[in-house]
């Protein structure tokens, strides 16, 4: 069960590796960060699949996708140097809550 969390651990590194590289790829005009979309979004694909053979679905994918969006907002914030409102920061806030409901609701 531990290798499971590694590999949703391991998903939401290269979702977020690759959704970075979406936005320094400039719209796939440079090469290399657009071909490290595919690649980041293949490698977390397959340890999302992986994740799933002992994650219920709805956990490991509330996680990936709420980790996920939380890294990705702070990263926006910090390297791009993008906007952070009170309702941007409240609208995280409540994904990370809306995470941990998922989890304790076994």
């Amino acid at each position: 069960m531990v290798s499971s969390w590694i590999y949703l651990i391991a998903a939401i590194l290269f979702e977020v590796a690759g959704t970075t590289s979406m936005k320094l790829s400039e719209g796939f005009t440079r090469i290399i960060p657009s071909v490290l979309i595919f690649v980041c979004y293949g490698i977390c694909f397959s340890f999302l699949t992986l994740a799933l053979k002992k994650i219920e679905v709805s956990i490991a994918y509330s996680v990936w996708s709420g980790l996920g969006t939380t890294v990705i907002a702070t990263i926006g914030v910090i390297w791009f140097r993008e906007s952070m409102s009170v309702v941007k920061f409240l609208s995280i806030a409540l994904i990370i809550i809306g995470v941990i409901g998922v989890n304790s609701a076994k």
